[in-house]
């Protein structure tokens, strides 16, 4: 047997010892989960339904991780990996999994917080798929680390399960086909100029289209993305979703629901974007509102809104910088005609913010969210005062392949 880490905790299990064990479900993180004697285990790459034979590495307080060794028993929906490296690379979860079983169980995943971190007893929709399953992404940012004897080494991503080791990656199959194109030039274009890297750097290659096969890889280029008739235009360093094939199915829920269309009650005259960005949201929506307010802490950002909207010829849009201490201060519309939409980064929205969102009180809040885990924790907040009701929970598969996903949720204020 290998000699344990000199920090490894012995119990229950020692280091590397080999089990056999059922995998019962996976967890947000896109492990399977397994018991011996009720103690639980975690088995990256297995699935549902299957057994398997595992090696303990790790031991917690509660439960161990253990690497798969073997699938004695696979599950029927188990299916062959499109990418060599898949188990190497930490970048996909799943796809050894069948891609109508990775959207079930992103949607029980939801499912589930929403009960064990809310206590809410909700219908959690069938989560929408992806137009596109594999060649999605129109930005990715691979790494390497500082240069040895003037070589650079791996360019690529983290290792499965280890935070300091890469993989090399020489083609992505969830990348778009222009990155894959451009990416064997960008990386003999770094390992070329190794000598003048002092230290490890990320790499940049975001797709434009503005042309075909325009690969951006500088970070303050500007870069386009085209949505129906619209177009958005940014710094390609910068945050904007990257699923292109999913955005109309994304922004078109979004609208409907800050429209306040599937109900009886009457349509909402006015829009407020927070965390706006570059104004996606804000401008997708506008010829559906009377006005539409986007409100963005970043100056750079609330810059590229404006100057989307003048690049679209929209009039009817107004962006502004807010104060963390008073987003809503310079909001004039009737709070009884207007929806929010709040799309904050993975951490969520704080107390701060919320408190403001509930002071101004407006007839509609649709909460869109990367992070499953931080939203729930924010609607525990935004239903405490039970002067709104969750109306609908509408996942979205951004990410094929992997744990990630993206989840609206749509609150109305309920009558007085």
């Amino acid at each position: 047997m290998s000699r344990a880490p000199s920090k490894f905790n012995p119990e229950p299990f020692a280091y590397h010892t080999e089990l056999e064990l059922n995998i019962e479900s996976l967890t947000s993180l896109g492990q399977g989960l397994g018991r011996i004697d009720g103690w639980v285990i975690f088995v990256p790459f297995s699935l549902p339904g299957e057994k398997v034979r595992a090696r303990i590495f790790r031991n917690h307080k509660n439960h161990s991780e253990a690497d798969l060794i073997e699938v004695i028993t696979p599950s029927p929906h188990r299916v062959e990996p499109r990418c060599d490296l898949f188990s190497l690379c930490g970048g996909c979860q799943y796809q050894n999994y069948r891609y109508e079983q990775q959207l079930e169980w992103k949607r029980a995943q939801v499912a589930e917080l929403l009960t064990h971190m809310a206590g809410i007893e909700a219908e959690v929709l069938p989560v929408i798929p992806s137009p596109r399953e594999w060649t999605y992404r129109s930005k990715i940012t691979p790494h390497f680390q500082k240069p040895k004897d003037g070589k650079i080494e791996n360019i690529g991503f983290l290792k499965a399960g280890v935070r300091s080791q890469l993989i090399d990656v020489k083609h992505c199959p969830i990348a778009s086909d222009a990155i894959n194109k451009a990416l064997p030039r960008v990386r003999e274009r770094a390992h070329a100029e190794a000598l003048s890297y002092r230290k490890g750097a990320t790499l940049l290659l975001r797709e434009s289209a503005e042309e075909p096969d325009l690969v951006i890889t500088e970070n303050n280029e500007v870069c386009e993305e085209h949505l129906g008739e619209l177009r958005f235009q940014f710094a390609a360093g910068e945050f904007f979703q990257n699923n292109p094939s999913i955005l109309p199915a994304f922004t078109e829920h979004a609208r409907n629901e800050a429209l306040n269309a599937s109900t009886s009650q009457p349509a909402n005259r006015y829009l407020v974007d927070t965390y706006c960005g570059s104004g996606l949201f804000a401008l997708s929506c506008a010829s559906h509102f009377e006005q539409v307010s986007g409100i963005e802490i970043s100056d750079a950002a609330i810059d590229w809104a404006k100057r989307n909207a003048r690049l679209n010829d929209i009039d009817n849009c107004q962006f502004q910088q807010g104060d963390a201490l008073a987003i809503f201060e310079n909001i004039t519309f009737p709070a009884d005609q207007t929806a929010v939409i709040i799309d904050p980064p993975r951490k969520g929205s704080n107390p701060g913010f919320i408190d403001q969102l509930l002071t101004f009180a407006p007839a509609t809040i649709v909460y869109i969210s990367c992070n499953p885990a931080t939203q729930i924790r924010d609607l525990e907040l935004l239903l405490a005062n039970d002067s709104y009701q969750l109306t609908k929970i509408q996942p979205f598969d951004l990410f094929p392949q992997t744990r990630h996903l993206e989840c609206v949720v749509t609150l109305n204020k309920k009558s007085p």
